[in-house]
């Protein structure tokens, strides 16, 4: 058919069919820009009207209070979940917002906070979280955002401290939550002896910590047979270059005027968790204890491990690991969720061990000590 002697009809077909190829081209090719741009609140921080505060002093503000596992031990587990609300609205998410309630409740507890489980009585705050869309942009607005948070976390912790007045703790957090947790660390912790002499010890995961800003005191873990210090990791694929050289290039970190700034090439740090310990050497697949997807578990039901699936080495402040070859610890979920902690723990098995290991020897230490079953 010659274009001479097309009718008017398939002449609007023709344009129409164009309009949609290009359309369709331009989704494919920009969409990661416009979900993006969906989720920006379009108004900017400092005029912004944050959520009400939560009220830790009631149970409603807490997803977990005191929760206890099976066989849970004594220790008293301070936990901060990572990002679950993706963003639109508002730069710091509402207490209970429903979406990111149901992505709390059936991936990141179940993953994250699980490990923990039989450590002892686990607790973790609800707070006004910043949004996933601000961990996707170094604004300025952003970053005051994620800062934002922090108060609450502060405030929840006090009250938790206060329901725990003697006895082993943890504390640890994922993502988001692990930058809060850092931040308390060096804030809270490092300076009040008596408190930094109850710590076992402190999980920060999938988070990047400048090695330069560790205090003395509270220093990372170099070896599985050492209490009081920080176990920390940022997580990529060994087989993703570009992926860890983005990680390293956005990630931003805390100051001393509680600010978020860029790393700027400052050395990071690594504890691997299959061994404890800041050692660079490579850590072979059977070395591991175990990786799962608990995603929909209740609380306290214990996943199966599947041990050997990955092996894992530090190198430039990052953990480059193996990529898993079962089914279900591949990501899933949609372009915001992809985005988010992972829904499945390569290391759940490996941080179980870890944090029990390090409580045997917290109590080793302080053999008068007295237990605390968060009652």
């Amino acid at each position: 058919m010659r274009l001479a002697t097309l009718t008017t009809r398939q002449w609007v077909g023709v344009v129409g069919l164009a309009l949609v190829l290009l359309v369709v081209t331009a989704v494919a090719v920009w969409r990661g820009d416009i979900l993006r741009a969906g989720l920006d609140p379009q108004v900017p921080f400092q005029t912004y009207s944050p959520p009400p505060a939560p009220d830790y002093a009631g149970a409603d503000d807490w997803v977990l209070m005191d929760a206890r596992a099976p066989e849970a031990g004594d220790a008293s587990v301070f936990f901060v979940h990572s990002t679950t609300y993706d963003g639109g609205r508002d730069w710091n998410g509402p207490i209970g917002e429903r979406k990111g309630e149901r992505w709390l409740q059936q991936v990141v507890l179940p993953n994250y906070a699980g490990p923990f489980a039989r450590a002892g009585a686990v607790s973790a705050p609800r707070y006004r979280q910043a949004s996933l869309y601000t961990r996707l942009t170094l604004r300025e607005d952003a970053r005051e955002a994620r800062a934002f948070a922090y108060a609450d976390i502060a405030a929840a912790f006090e009250v938790w401290l206060a329901r725990h007045p003697a006895g082993p703790l943890v504390l640890a957090g994922t993502e988001q939550g692990g930058e809060l947790v850092e931040r308390l660390v060096r804030e809270r912790v490092a300076p009040d002896a008596a408190l930094r002499a109850r710590v076992a010890a402190i999980y920060l995961v999938d988070v990047v910590v400048p090695a330069d800003r560790l205090s003395a005191v509270v220093p990372a873990c170099a070896r599985r047979d050492q209490i009081g210090c920080i176990v920390a990791w940022s997580p990529v694929d060994d087989g993703n270059d570009g992926a860890a050289r983005r990680r390293l290039r956005r990630a931003l970190v805390w100051d001393d005027r509680g600010r978020l700034v860029e790393l700027d090439g400052r050395p990071a740090v690594c504890v691997n968790p299959l061994t404890g310990s800041t050692d660079g050497a490579p850590v072979p697949a059977r070395a591991q204890r175990g990786a799962t997807n608990a995603t929909g578990l209740e609380w306290g039901a214990r996943p199966a491990l599947m041990a050997r699936e990955v092996g894992a080495q530090c190198r430039d402040g990052l953990l480059r690991h193996t990529a898993p070859r079962l089914e279900s610890l591949q990501p899933t979920g949609s372009w915001a969720d992809r985005r988010k902690a992972r829904p499945y723990n390569l290391f759940y098995g490996d941080t179980e061990a870890d944090v029990q290991a390090r409580l045997a020897l917290w109590r080793a230490a302080h053999p008068a000590a007295p237990g605390d079953a968060g009652t």
